[in-house]
């Protein structure tokens, strides 16, 4: 057998191997003992395998929320759309609303569906469900959760309502962050929004000064829309240079920053690459079942991202391989519960 060392020295003893007592043991929750929330987020740092890379994202949270509080970090976050299409959209407003993070870039669908949710909601569904079923009975599909096209025609009523005011009253040509700004006021102001406004996560970021970055924001709904609004609007125009200007600016001159990845896609690749302006972020947590092997910038991990200088070598650092909806809830809710506990 290879533990046993065929040199006559060791005379048929097992080899002396490296000590691993200084080592965590791998260890999980013991449900034995009346339940404990912390001790149990605790414990997915022994866990193992993608468990312990939660439990060093909620070290590394934590780290980054206590550096903000004390105005040394600023911490970013980019998630795509189907987070707002999630249960996710309730815990991305709680720390817009708590002022937990500085910054968003995100997709279009995120912008749409923040709004649609203070209209009407969606609702849980089935992966399963025949998409020509679906289709004759006017309903969307986003994974297991339903989405009536009805929600998209009171969509249209409150996008043509804004475009028209934002037109008249805002002077020159707007960049993403203000067009989603300015949508975030409107949301409390429109009949169809203002009963749930304070719901919204774009109303939060607008109240608190977070910029919401979408660089893809012709894409989707909003995409279609734009269209037909810009045939009847033909100086309407929507500057996506400078969102680049102004986020690579922001980070330029930020001392120390961090950023939450939620998938992938532009909303990542826009927030990683205006870092390389800063030489990359200290910390950076991915959650993401994309990976490395086919080359997309989704999957890449952050040793690629450290070869564009979008985080930086020393970078305190973990990518979680898994759905976000399993994960986010429980890292933030264990980070949540540390500060409260303390």
């Amino acid at each position: 057998m290879s533990i046993y060392v065929k040199n006559r020295k060791w005379k048929g003893q097992l080899k002396n191997y490296m000590s691993m007592d200084k080592f965590p043991k791998i260890q999980g929750y013991d449900f034995e003992k009346p339940f404990d929330f912390k001790k149990f987020i605790e414990s997915y740092q022994t866990m193992g395998f993608q468990g312990s890379n939660l439990g060093t994202a909620l070290n590394i949270l934590h780290k980054m929320i206590e550096e903000k509080k004390n105005g040394k970090l600023s911490l970013w976050m980019s998630f795509t759309g189907n987070m707002i299409s999630s249960g996710n959209r309730e815990i991305i407003t709680y720390l817009v609303k708590n002022k937990l993070i500085d910054g968003i870039t995100t997709t279009a669908a995120s912008l749409e569906e923040d709004i649609i949710k203070c209209i009407k909601p969606f609702h849980l569904g089935s992966f399963d469900i025949k998409g020509e079923f679906l289709l004759d009975e006017s309903i969307g599909r986003i994974g297991n959760i339903l989405a009536p096209m009805d929600r998209y025609l009171y969509f249209e009523r409150f996008f043509n309502d804004f475009f028209k005011k934002l037109l008249k009253e805002f002077k020159g040509i707007p960049c993403t962050y203000e067009v989603a700004r300015e949508m975030g006021k409107y949301i409390k102001k429109h009949t169809l929004t203002k009963k749930n406004y304070n719901k919204s996560f774009l109303y939060w970021a607008a109240k608190n000064n977070i910029p919401v970055f979408c660089p893809g924001i012709t894409d989707g709904a909003m995409g279609d829309l734009t269209t037909f609004f810009k045939r009847k609007n033909p100086k309407f125009a929507i500057d996506v240079t400078k969102d680049n200007f102004t986020l690579t600016n922001i980070l330029q001159n930020t001392p120390k920053a961090g950023c939450i990845v939620l998938g992938g896609g532009i909303a990542k690749h826009f927030l990683l690459n205006s870092a390389i302006f800063r030489e990359g972020f200290e910390y950076s947590i991915y959650i993401t079942t994309a990976n490395e092997y086919d080359g997309s910038d989704s999957g890449g991990n952050q040793e690629e991202a450290i070869s564009w200088a979008k985080i930086k070598p020393n970078a305190q650092r973990v990518k979680i391989v898994a759905d976000a909806t399993l994960i986010f809830p429980l890292l933030v809710a264990g980070v949540i519960n540390r500060i409260r506990k303390r």
